[in-house]
């Protein structure tokens, strides 16, 4: 596993939707503060007060002209936690009518790392459609699917077990789950 320099490592966080928004605020939380977190946050999820990373710049959904929107501000890599099926629909068809789907769409005429984390279950006919599509494109599809031989005792176990996959493929060092030795 080939992981990122953090030094100069720009990093694109969009939440999207209502449920699963707290999963999305814990995987910038946990980020390692030599990154450089650009959140964006949709009008569906709730309004994010305040991070404990120290480098998050926030940015409004709507704002399409943010600087993150750009292929020249160089980004390295693009989660979107969670990813409403909305979302994900207009990635796959190439809409990118707010922030966060512009991002996504930065990303894949860029080629670099875009993981989604699709939130909603069961996945329709229609969703897995489109989750083909993306992963045909070499976009990550990682819906937070628990791990049960990790040996969670706890929710937030749980929670930075996936956290910490996520972090995996994308590349970030980190220690959030005891590991196979």
């Amino acid at each position: 596993m080939h992981y990122l320099r953090y030094d100069h490592l720009k990093l694109v966080v969009a939440i999207t939707g209502a449920s699963g928004v707290a999963l999305g605020k814990k995987f910038v939380d946990y980020l390692p503060s030599a990154i450089d977190a650009h959140v964006v946050v949709s009008d569906n999820a709730f309004t994010v007060e305040s991070f404990e990373h120290n480098k998050v710049t926030l940015h409004s959904g709507k704002d399409i002209a943010a600087s993150i929107s750009s292929g020249s501000f160089r980004v390295d890599a693009t989660a979107i936690i969670p990813c409403s099926m909305n979302t994900l629909a207009k990635i796959a068809c190439g809409i990118s009518d707010n922030l966060s789907t512009r991002v996504a769409a930065v990303a894949l005429k860029e080629q670099k790392k875009l993981l989604l984390a699709p939130r909603e279950l069961p996945f329709s006919a229609i969703a897995l459609e489109n989750m083909h599509k993306l992963a045909a494109l070499g976009v990550i599809i990682a819906p937070p699917v628990m791990g049960y031989y990790s040996e969670s005792s706890s929710l937030e176990e749980m929670e930075r077990f996936i956290i910490g996959k996520w972090y995996d493929v994308l590349g970030i060092d980190n220690d959030l789950y005891d590991r196979w030795k």
